[in-house]
């Protein structure tokens, strides 16, 4: 086992610093995948797991500009160590989050949300009416797509696997607010084709998956239409016929949170408008957590057990 729950003293508070109490953060396949090294960040070791989260501010110090105690924060960025009951980080690492939107809002938007808002904002532009296929549809990144499409009118065809208790999950993502939920198989069947009479076939394509599936999924973008790669759930390669190179003229592109971050350091705006989208969206009910466990930080381990399991449909959120 890689994790032991410790107690350390909290650090001095210097005078740029930020005293957090921490309130709750989940578990995503990235943190796990940072612990087991197959990650391109590493964390200098001993480290604490955990890039997504909320905390309140409890004291500042005296340089500290933008925020105060009782101000609610989550990560800037990944690699903060969100699974602790305390923290003192330097204020850049923090970004303020107002204290009106759910708990668990708030502990889940750093990551899932905002790649979701990036990949539907960034690469092609969409208007109302247009469409998107994604697989993994029941992750994080999935459902905060098809709420996001569903605020601007854009149609969602979402791709999940078979699995035990189908009708459940596809009624709980039509309750978000998907336009059609299909499995893996029926991608490849005739009926698809009823499904582009109501609906126009994407523009846009959200793979977090590789493999065959995939590849079907790419069949029926449109001609000139971008397939964006942010994870790898089956651990294969993402496979393109050549034709649909050269008579449909995909584009591939991929995206990963932590670079668009980097690449906007300095565009602080981008940043602001993004959040503040987000929580526009979340007090208007459009925008909901995903579906969570939540667990008492010394439950950890059968948390993070449950969060490996094969067909996760909840998200475990450890209670700070």
């Amino acid at each position: 086992s890689l994790f032991r729950l410790k107690d350390l003293d909290v650090p001095k508070l210097g005078d740029s610093d930020v005293h957090v109490k921490m309130l709750a953060a989940p578990i995503n396949p990235a943190d796990i995948n940072m612990i087991q090294g197959t990650y391109p960040l590493l964390s200098p070791l001993p480290a604490v797991g955990g890039n997504e989260g909320v905390g309140e501010v409890l004291e500042v110090g005296r340089r500290v500009a933008t925020l105060k105690p009782g101000d609610w924060v989550i990560p800037a960025d990944a690699g903060l160590g969100t699974w602790r009951t305390r923290g003192v980080f330097p204020e850049e690492m923090l970004l303020k989050v107002p204290s009106d939107i759910p708990v668990l809002c708030a502990a889940t938007l750093s990551v899932n949300p905002c790649t979701a808002f990036r990949v539907l904002a960034d690469f092609e532009s969409l208007a109302p009416g247009d469409s998107v296929i994604q697989n993994a549809a029941n992750s994080g990144v999935g459902q905060a797509v098809i709420q996001i499409a569903r605020a601007s009118g854009i149609k969602t065809i979402n791709v999940v696997r078979d699995r035990p208790g189908l009708p459940k999950l596809v009624e709980r993502l039509m309750a978000l607010g998907a336009d059609h939920v299909i499995t893996e198989e029926m991608l490849r069947k005739p009926e698809m084709k009823d499904i582009f009479k109501s609906t126009p076939r994407p523009r846009l394509a959200l793979n977090c998956v590789g493999g065959k599936s995939t590849t079907e999924m790419l069949r029926h973008l449109q001609p000139k239409g971008t397939m964006v790669t942010y994870g790898g759930m089956a651990k294969q390669p993402v496979m393109v016929p050549v034709s649909a190179f050269i008579f449909r003229d995909v584009r591939l592109r991929g995206f990963w949170m932590t670079q668009w971050r980097k690449d906007h350091a300095q565009d602080q705006g981008s940043v602001a408008r993004m959040m503040d989208a987000l929580c526009q969206l979340i007090r208007r009910g459009q925008l909901t957590a995903p579906a969570c466990t939540e667990v008492p930080l010394q439950d950890y381990r059968a948390a993070l057990e449950a969060s490996m399991k094969p067909f996760v449909s909840s998200k475990q959120i450890l209670l700070l």
